[in-house]
């Protein structure tokens, strides 16, 4: 009898998703070194490794912006990039919705409110706490928001110990819309140092990355999303429904579990980190899904690198399209994004009929 997670799938396709492995693997190489390189001020990427080589050190500066600026920018993106394109495959297959993505089941919207009231409120916190946190204030805000939301919504969608995925939909939707409104009343108290903080914030960033940051969510994310790359088969058993799936020995509750689990570390971190980025979880598993067609055990790696690379593309371009200033990365991602989105309904609007 043929394994559940090869039913229906063609020898061909999963042999093209395997090589599309190394090919997205080395252009994500190619792309981090591009954005080694490319940067506002004059340093020079090549010229560094020149000095390397014939053993002259390098300047203050080139390692000030090589590697305290741009390599953990660079590794920060990466993570972020990935963690958002494996969550929006993880809730696709999960509700069987083309359309699912990090900001369906709240996590986003609950990271968001989180860091607004962070922005807004955090000056009316004892000077000791502040202290404490720092510049940790907000992304710790973002990222137990998205974690609270989850929850909330999980307890709700959960009875006897079985998850209803239509409710947890519904419910997300009403979470976001409530979560919205509050972010509207916390904007509307803000003041402008506060507006302008919530508004870059908003529209997502790279350009805080640290070190200090990186080895916080870098570790967080890679647990997120290797754990994701273990869902494989139980996405692809879920897409013919969950009694079957249970009829062909898929522990189907234990999958939601984990895939709702999953997805709250994974974009909670991310968006604690980088703020809000949308359109990379939603259109990027429907480019490789047209490419390689949909088994998840592939599908779920190559997500991974493909939303890495994109989120590294616009970041190059936010730094260098208005230099030396910088745009937020949720503006190139939209811009890029949303005409991507518009073709593929267009293209399989007969195959996407909700």
């Amino acid at each position: 009898m043929a394994h559940v997670a090869d039913i229906g799938i063609p020898r061909d396709r999963r042999t093209t998703a395997r090589r599309t492995h190394f090919w997205l693997a080395g252009a994500l190489v190619v792309i981090s070194i591009t954005s080694l390189a490319i940067g506002a001020s004059g340093t020079s990427l090549w010229g560094a490794l020149q000095k390397l080589i014939i053993g002259e050190p390098l300047t203050q500066m080139e390692r000030i912006v090589l590697w305290d600026i741009r390599l953990p920018r660079i590794i920060l993106g990466i993570c972020v990039g990935a963690s958002l394109a494996v969550s929006g495959t993880v809730l696709q297959g999960l509700f069987r919705n083309p359309l699912a993505d990090p900001g369906l089941v709240g996590v986003s919207a609950g990271a968001g409110l989180g860091a607004i009231v962070a922005i807004v409120l955090g000056g009316l916190l004892p000077a000791g706490v502040m202290a404490v946190f720092g510049m940790w204030l907000v992304p710790l805000a973002a990222f137990f928001g998205g974690w609270g939301s989850t929850m909330l919504l999980y307890r709700v969608s959960t009875r006897r110990g079985r998850t209803s995925v239509a409710t947890m939909l519904l419910a997300g939707i009403a979470l976001g819309a409530l979560a919205g409104a509050v972010s509207g009343i916390l904007v509307y108290l803000a003041n402008d140092a506060q507006l302008r903080d919530l508004t870059f914030w908003g529209l997502g960033s790279l350009a805080g990355a640290t070190w200090a940051k990186t080895l916080v969510a870098g570790p967080l994310i890679a647990a997120s999303v290797g754990v994701a790359m273990c869902l494989g088969r139980g996405l692809n058993g879920l897409a013919f429904g969950e009694a079957t799936a249970a009829h062909m020995g898929i522990p189907v509750q234990r999958v939601k579990n984990i895939a709702i689990l999953t997805v709250a570390a994974a974009t909670g971190t991310a968006v604690a980190v980088s703020g809000g980025i949308g359109f990379i979880g939603i259109v990027v598993p429907h480019l490789l899904r047209l490419a390689t067609g949909p088994d998840h055990r592939p599908l779920l790696i190559n997500v991974a690198l493909l939303g890495a690379s994109l989120l590294l593309i616009a970041d190059v371009i936010s730094r260098v399209i208005i230099s030396p200033a910088e745009l937020p990365i949720g503006i190139i991602t939209a811009v890029l994004g949303a005409p991507v989105f518009l073709w593929i309904l267009l293209r399989r609007r007969g195959l996407v009929d909700l």
